[in-house]
């Protein structure tokens, strides 16, 4: 019995070391040993890796992008205006030696980035006023700037094994202090805009009214000479016609009776009958029968 204790003793402690000799990284991880508190080497490559048993031990660290949502805070601007600003870091691990020998962890790193982030916003914010934030222009502009945070928070969290891979502004509060302030403000400017809007477009409704009466009296004035012109030609024709109709002093005697005879015959469209003529005229000898 004693025969088969010895080799299953050394049979168990050829396990333990044996499993204490290896270690397996994954496709997302880094992995670091430790011999006595210090890196001796960092790897990421998956797969079965071999270390001194019960002596050295392994760190992982997750070679993925991690977002963390940095709390709310206040930042001053350059006008001496409070904001309040919620944004969101995405880094990751770009070197294990270094992350490990200056931060460690994973929550330190975020407490890191927390600090890096927010004097990096309260440093470009103060420099810039509440309406060169808080405004109706191109959102281009405002990319600029939290780009420029972006990189200026990555080049200092290299030094910690770092890479930033973006810095985003979720939000700018104002506190309740200055709402009314910023409201008023922008109606303002709005109203401003809408009154310059609608002084050009009466502006330009004045000159297109001007141009179309203009355009009318003109056509009105053409049409009107035209006219004239017309009627003083239908004139000098009829006059023509006239003279050539009673060119001999019969013709002339025979129309100025019809004329007669037309004015008689409109003074006797009343209920009134009674005419006066003078007795030498053509017109009275003829009614009397004595023409």
């Amino acid at each position: 019995m004693k025969k088969w204790i010895i080799p299953a003793v050394i049979a168990v402690v050829l396990i333990i070391v044996l499993a204490n000799s290896v270690y397996t990284v994954k496709e997302n991880q880094y992995a670091c040993r430790v011999q006595f508190s210090k890196i001796v080497e960092t790897t990421d490559k998956a797969g079965l890796h071999f270390k001194i048993p019960f002596v050295d031990s392994v760190k992982y660290f997750t070679k993925a992008t991690t977002l963390y949502d940095i709390p709310p805070s206040e930042v001053l601007t350059s006008d001496k205006q409070n904001m309040t600003v919620d944004c969101y870091i995405l880094w990751r691990i770009s070197d294990p030696l270094k992350f490990y020998q200056t931060l460690g962890s994973m929550p330190v790193a975020e407490e890191r980035l927390n600090a890096l982030t927010y004097n990096e916003l309260k440093t470009v914010m103060g420099t810039l006023a509440q309406a060169d934030i808080i405004n109706m222009e191109d959102g281009a502009k405002r990319n600029e700037i939290y780009d420029g945070i972006a990189a200026d928070v990555d080049a200092l969290a290299a030094t910690y094994g770092i890479q930033v891979v973006d810095v985003k502004i979720k939000q700018f509060d104002l506190p309740d202090s200055n709402l009314t302030a910023v409201y008023r403000r922008m109606i303002s400017e709005r109203n401003q805009i809408a009154e310059m809007h609608s002084a050009q477009g009466n502006q330009q409704a004045t000159m297109i009214r001007n141009e179309v009466h203009r355009d009318v009296n003109i056509r009105l004035s053409n049409a009107q000479a035209e006219a004239a012109e017309l009627e003083a030609q239908g004139e000098a024709e009829y006059m023509r016609l006239l003279a050539e109709a009673y060119n001999s002093a019969d013709k002339q005697d025979f129309y100025e009776f019809t004329l007669a005879l037309d004015a008689l015959k409109q003074s006797l469209t009343g209920d009134e009958k009674t005419i006066i003529l003078d007795a030498d005229s053509d017109l009275a000898k003829i009614l009397m029968g004595a023409g």
